[in-house]
């Protein structure tokens, strides 16, 4: 789990405008060997819409176009961004995972309610065994953060503060992913913009998770530290080629041979992972993308994992009824 929740925590919360410009790393796909990356390769293909990020929905009139963002800051979006500003345009509504009300909402919930990032209970210097600790200080301040404000995190939050590698903490405090320049698209065009969930929705998702394993992210997400910089890569290099279903498969095989885990365990361990974190919220969007479509065409800007498999939006949209299609 640990392993899953360090790629999720880079591919959900990372936000860094010109966070590739600054962090250098290698495409750890690209490195494998031959026979390796072909079995991720295969591993990914077998999933429904496999590959891509821009796609069209249709049923009875009804159109629904699906935009699988990244929330990193990248020069390469500028294309994108100009694929769907004149879709963004035309729609009746732009529907994100949170939208400007939600943001806040979050905001100020933080500010006013710090028990959704500190815990009331034993400290990680206390649950910690002295050189985890000490480890995880070390990697902590290299981010800013002091040890004696981290010490009293949630595991949780230890580990999803581990995922944004130093190099991009300063870009960071300016988030600029393509969901938000999908929301200033819609501003610019009058469009309203709506949330698919309540701002809560990941911090009870992550409350359902025992002590154990929260402290548990933290202890196997620390040896991934010299990496942090080639996942965030990877995650990069694979969104821009449309394969971020690539990546997920490449982070299950690998977490394979994690000492203490066998591939059934892995594998478990990432299919709860992602029925709770991902499918869950798949289901739970489409009501609400139903619901805008009947009353005219919409975008919908989600990150771009949602979409492949056989629990993700473009293969319940298919369930449902519609023809689905890519944008070319």
């Amino acid at each position: 789990m640990a392993r899953l929740t360090k790629f999720l925590c880079v591919f959900f919360l990372l936000s860094a405008p010109a966070a590739q410009a600054a962090c250098t790393g290698t495409d750890l796909i690209a490195a494998l060997p031959p026979e390796a990356r072909e079995r991720v390769e295969a591993e990914a293909a077998a999933q429904p819409y496999a590959t891509g990020n821009f796609w069209r929905a249709t049923r009875d009139g009804r159109q629904v176009v699906i935009a699988g963002t990244y929330h990193l800051a990248d020069p390469r979006h500028a294309a994108s961004l100009e694929r769907l500003r004149p879709l963004i345009a035309e729609a009746s509504a732009l529907l994100v995972e949170a939208g400007p009300e939600e943001e806040a909402r979050l905001k100020e919930a933080m500010a006013r309610d710090p028990s959704l990032m500190i815990s009331d209970g034993p400290t990680l210097p206390e649950v910690l065994s002295e050189e985890e600790w000490q480890t995880l200080s070390d990697a902590l301040r290299a981010r800013g953060v002091p040890p004696v404000l981290a010490s009293k995190f949630q595991p949780w939050y230890a580990s999803m503060t581990l995922a944004l590698p130093p190099c991009a903490v300063e870009a960071a405090k300016n988030p600029d992913g393509l969901d938000r320049l999908a929301m200033r698209a819609a501003g610019d065009a009058g469009v309203p913009v709506r949330s698919l969930e309540p701002w809560n929705t990941v911090f009870d998702l992550f409350a359902e998770l025992t002590p154990e394993e929260q402290l548990a992210m933290i202890r196997t997400a620390l040896p991934l530290e010299d990496r942090v910089e080639d996942l965030a890569v990877t995650l990069a290099d694979r969104y821009f080629a449309g394969q971020s279903r690539l990546v997920w498969e490449y982070m299950r095989i690998e977490a394979h041979d994690m000492p203490g885990y066998t591939p059934e365990a892995a594998d478990a361990e990432f299919a709860r992972m992602e029925q709770t974190l991902i499918s869950r919220r798949n289901h739970g969007w489409l009501p609400v993308i139903e619901e805008a479509a009947a009353k005219g065409p919409v975008v919908v800007a989600v990150g771009a994992l949602h979409l492949p498999g056989q629990e993700g939006v473009l293969e319940l949209l298919d369930r449902a009824g519609y023809r689905i299609e890519p944008l070319g």
